[in-house]
């Protein structure tokens, strides 16, 4: 049987939408709130960060209370207006085990900021977190993927940003009716120093997003710009579209579809890697994924030393015939 601690847990909370549409509760925060119940046998208590939280969703993830800090007329896209916030919150929950957020842009530099303002220490892109000895314990891969470490934080209150999709999300056995509080900041010069004019939203893909994905087809240098077979493999599969830093260097696909060191960090159940050589500053974005798969004409790509399935071969005749045979099993379903 697992460990538990028995302290509540914050998780901060995204939410998807606007008040024109109203509010979800994003696919990788329902993950944090399985994860934090898995943790402890207190209380979950959720940081919404929108006037009106998904409570259906919360209460089903079972949240006990939800706090709603106010963040007047600042915005929750500017970090240090978020780490006030959740500091706020912090302030209404005695004894808090732990504080988790998304490991997205954002979370990253709120899980830095909040643990220097509470004296603590925080651990991003972590994917795992479990209770050993008495203690909250996580995982994380370093330098360049070439160690996965374990480690525990020794003062204050654990800041962790959990990387999407390293957990996979589950209703509580009985769900809750979460009691909602609004909660006054007191806001630092940093947050006052900044303030958003605007903000326009991505088009979305029709695609479920990137970092949120359990299957993540990825396209390469071997693609040569035409990403026709990964965009309908992906489809196919129901999963999202990658790219390496070469294709977004040459343009081939935009900027927020890079995986790896300076894009975004993956963890999918399946991901499949067409025309990828498998470069260090694009695994590390992406070797937390449970099952990995390459398309590669080079046998020495380093990918394939990583790799669960590697096929060498022109991926222009590889994808069509297993795309053929996935169609002929029935795809999609």
């Amino acid at each position: 049987m697992s460990q538990m601690l028995q302290a509540p847990f914050l998780v901060v909370t995204d939410h998807a939408g606007d008040d024109t549409v109203g509010y979800t509760l994003t696919a990788a925060s329902a993950q944090l709130l399985t994860l934090a119940r898995a943790l402890t046998d207190g209380e979950v208590v959720a940081v919404a960060l929108n006037s009106a939280p998904d409570l259906d969703a919360l209460g089903a993830q079972g949240v006990s209370r939800v706090l709603v800090p106010d963040l007047e007329d600042h915005s929750p896209r500017v970090p240090a207006v978020v780490s006030d916030a959740v500091r706020a919150c912090l302030e209404q929950v005695p004894g808090v085990g732990a504080t988790l957020c998304v490991s997205n842009y954002r979370g990253r530099e709120v899980s830095a900021r909040l643990a220097a303002q509470l004296g603590s220490g925080a651990a991003v892109d972590v994917t795992a977190v479990e209770v050993a000895d008495g203690e909250l314990q996580a995982r994380k891969s370093a330098l360049a993927g070439s160690w996965t470490t374990r480690f525990h934080v020794t003062r204050g209150v654990p800041v962790i940003a959990v990387r999407p999709s390293s957990v996979e999300a589950q209703d509580a056995p009985t769900p809750t009716r979460p009691e909602v509080s609004a909660v006054p900041v007191t806001w630092s010069p940093e947050a006052l120093a900044v303030r958003v004019i605007s903000s326009t939203q991505q088009q979305g893909t029709g695609r479920v997003p990137l970092a949120e994905a359990q299957t993540v087809v990825v396209g390469g240098r071997g693609t040569d710009g035409d990403f026709s077979l990964v965009e309908e493999l992906a489809d196919l599969l129901g999963g999202a579209v990658g790219a390496t830093r070469v294709a977004s260097d040459e343009g081939w696909v935009p900027r927020a579809l890079q995986i790896g060191q300076t894009g975004v960090s993956v963890a999918p159940e399946l991901y499949i890697g067409l025309g990828v050589s498998g470069a260090v500053h694009h695994t590390v974005g992406m070797q937390s994924s449970q099952h990995i798969v390459a398309v590669t004409d080079d046998p020495d790509a380093p990918i394939l030393d990583i790799a669960d399935f590697g096929v060498v071969g022109d991926l222009f005749e590889v994808v069509p015939q297993a795309i053929e045979t996935l169609r002929a099993a029935g795809l999609p379903r």
